[in-house]
This record gives structure tokens, C-alpha cells and sequence, in this order.
């Protein structure tokens, strides 16, 4: 049985002018240089605890030369990166939470097909559970409308 999509795209307007562009997630997010992973955010649901942003896959990304040479593939823990950067920017922008969010780990993940240079990674997360330190959300990344990865990942306050 295939992967159900985290949330309905049908009525948001993908191709919109993000919410937060790079800029913006760049005063919530300390990533920067090569680690920065996430290039807007496009919807939230403060009421549901649900984010969507993307990543632009570009010919430029550090792991294109080394990560499988004239086929090059995104590496699952980049995609992982991905949407732990989102879930730390939603849980410190949209919950106000002062401290940095990292990455605190996986409790499971499936790749399901390659993501290449060339396409907008889309990536859907959901806040599932909130502790005093800890968050865990589900997150899936689409391309083409086509499920590339899921995974459940946990963000940590430091």
C-alpha cells in the first residue's frame, strides 16, 4: 500500500511567492554556506502544526560532483537535513521557541525514489508530539507529486 501524503497540496498555489524566502529563514535558522537546506516556505497551519517548504536542487549543491559521478543523487541524510531544518524553523518561528532546535534523530525513514539535480523538493512536515525539550514530527518530501522520502525525525532544544 503506497504512502498516504501528509497533508492536501491541492489548494495551495505552489508556484506562489514564498512566506519566508532564504533571507527570512536565515533569521531563524543558523544554517548557512553549504548546510543551508532550505530555500522557502511556502504554507503553514499553526492550528493543525503543519509547515511546507522546499528546497531548489541545483547542479551548484556540494554533494553533486562526489555523490555518484554523472548520475548524481541527493543523499538521504541531505533530504533528512532538509526537513530537520524545517521543523526547527517552524517550531521556532511559528511556536516562538528562543533556543536553537537541532537535530535530535530519526525514528524511522524510507527513501523511495532518487531526487537529481534540477527539481524543487517539496517538504511537508507535521508536528506530532511537543515535550518540554523535544519535538517529533513527520515529515515527507515530494517531487513531481511523487513521495521521495518519509521519515519521523526529532528536534531537540539546546
Amino acid at each position: 500500500m503506497p504512502p498516504q501524503i501528509l497533508f492536501d497540496l491541492s489548494g495551495l498555489d505552489l508556484e506562489a511567492r514564498p512566506l519566508f524566502d532564504k533571507e527570512a529563514i536565515c533569521q531563524v535558522n543558523p544554517q548557512r554556506y553549504e548546510m543551508q537546506q532550505l530555500d522557502g516556505i511556502i504554507w503553514y497551519d499553526l492550528e493543525r502544526s503543519l509547515i511546507l517548504g522546499y528546497k531548489d536542487v541545483t547542479e551548484n549543491e556540494f554533494w553533486v560532483r562526489g555523490h555518484i559521478p554523472g548520475r548524481p543523487l541527493m543523499p538521504g541524510v541531505v533530504m533528512i537535513e532538509c526537513a530537520a531544518q524545517l521543523l526547527s524553523f517552524f517550531v521556532r518561528k511559528m511556536l516562538d521557541v528562543r533556543e536553537f532546535v537541532g537535530f535530535g534523530g530519526i525514528e524511522s525513514a524510507k527513501f523511495r525514489a532518487p531526487v537529481q539535480p534540477g527539481c524543487r523538493l517539496y517538504l511537508l512536515g507535521q508536528l506530532r508530539e511537543k515535550k518540554s525539550r523535544r519535538y517529533t514530527c513527520a515529515t515527507q518530501g515530494l517531487v513531481n507529486g511523487t513521495i521521495v522520502f518519509e521519515a519521523t525525525i526529532m528536534g531537540v532544544r539546546m
